[in-house]
C-alpha cells in the first residue's frame, strides 16, 4: 500500500523512490534532532547543516527494511506524545 502507516502531523517532502525525507518540524532543527536521538533513539540530520534554508527541517532516511522504518516511526510517535 502507498498509504503511509503514520500521520505525525509534519509536512514532508520526498521524491518517489528517494530514500530521504525532508520533514518541516517547525522548530530548531538541532533541538528536534536531540529530541529524536534522546527520546526515540532515532538519528536524523538537522536541516541547519544544509544551510539557512534547511533550518526548521530535518532529513531522515527511510533507506532500511520496512520493519525497521515502522519500528523507528513507533518510537518517534511515542517520543512526540
Amino acid at each position: 500500500s502507498s498509504e503511509p502507516p503514520y500521520k505525525l502531523g509534519f509536512p514532508c517532502v520526498c521524491g518517489e523512490n528517494a530514500p530521504y525525507i525532508w520533514i518541516n518540524v517547525g522548530r530548531d532543527s538541532w533541538e528536534f534532532f536531540d529530541l529524536l536521538l534522546n527520546k526515540a533513539q532515532v538519528v536524523c540530520t538537522p536541516g541547519a547543516g544544509f544551510g539557512r534554508c534547511g533550518e526548521g527541517h530535518v532529513r531522515i532516511s527511510a533507506f532500511n527494511s520496512r520493519e525497521n522504518v515502522v519500528a523507528a516511526l513507533d518510537r518517534i510517535a511515542a517520543a512526540l506524545k
